[in-house]
């Protein structure tokens, strides 16, 4: 009789570390543990997009949705996720400009208002991505900032960077903190909901030369600003681990597909686009890829 419990209580030992191993692993890669029972896929379930204009990809095809002001195109990687899960309902709130506090706060656009993007969460919501932070932190923003006729200048960089302080740092922690605290709030109004933060795909190459004179922009700034955008996906990944949600790394998906590689094979377009999209941004090849990147992510592929 001694044998025998001391077995079964072997075997409980080894069955229970091995469930907490897998679920660690999980945990280790970011990647949430989807409820059972819980599906967002063939008529089931609800899936939320959440984002920027990263996730909205304006220009890249028909507008969708409202506001118009949020430029929100329907063949963005929402769309192209929803199209391929089939769930019963989708929405996508995703908006040009938008930051982590329109997630909580309702976004002014030139054409309409954009509700508080966490709205659109609903307690049977099975899926949320989120795709936001670079706002935040004025990527976009300081790209005309930083041109210069001398491509050794890094004006962003020295601006940036003076007095022993680097903005950007600090504006992407501010930008990560924030987004733990959101995470937690979609936790808390979807429980069931399976929650991916999407990284950023890579912009700028890794020659510091970057695709000069077509980006008008110095080594230093190329080199800043690409560590810059490094520096964010790595915060996202960390939140997303700590806060129990998936992270879909679109950096290294994106590696060679940067703005200053082929046209026949970037996914993101340089300050004159050459198919449409708006400068800086996604086109509609970048979207597809990120959508196949959520959607490995997901077990879709």
């Amino acid at each position: 009789m001694t044998q025998r419990r001391t077995g079964g209580g072997c075997l409980f030992l080894v069955i229970v570390l091995s469930v907490l191993g897998i679920a660690y692993h999980l945990w280790e890669r970011g990647t949430s543990v989807t409820p059972a029972g819980v599906t967002t896929s063939d008529g089931a379930g609800r899936y939320v997009a959440l984002g920027d204009s990263y996730t909205a990809s304006p220009g890249t095809g028909r507008p969708a949705g409202a506001p118009p002001g949020c430029d929100r195109s329907d063949n963005n990687y929402p769309s192209l996720l929803a199209a391929k899960l089939r769930p019963a309902e989708f929405a996508d709130v995703s908006c040009g400009g938008a930051t982590t506090e329109h997630l909580t706060g309702e976004q002014k656009t030139r054409d309409g208002i954009n509700a508080p993007q966490l709205d659109a969460i609903e307690s049977d919501t099975t899926l949320v991505t989120v795709g936001i932070g670079g706002n935040d932190v004025g990527f976009v923003g300081f790209a005309g900032q930083c041109a210069t006729q001398l491509q050794t200048a890094s004006p962003c960089k020295t601006q940036l960077t003076a007095g022993g302080r680097d903005q950007l740092a600090e504006r992407i922690t501010a930008a990560a903190d924030r987004l733990g605290g959101i995470l937690d709030r979609i936790r808390s109004k979807a429980p069931e909901a399976r929650i991916v933060v999407v990284g950023y795909p890579t912009v700028l190459p890794d020659d510091n030369a970057g695709c000069w004179p077509v980006l008008p922009v110095g080594e230093g700034d190329v080199a800043y600003f690409r560590d810059s955008l490094k520096r964010l996906n790595t915060k996202l990944q960390e939140t997303a681990k700590r806060h129990e949600a998936g992270f879909a790394d679109m950096s290294t998906a994106s590696k060679g597909h940067d703005m200053c590689s082929a046209a026949n094979r970037r996914w993101v377009e340089g300050p004159a686009p050459s198919v449409p999209a708006a400068p800086l941004h996604p086109n509609a090849r970048g979207e597809e890829g990120m959508a196949e990147v959520i959607g490995k992510l997901l077990k879709l592929a």
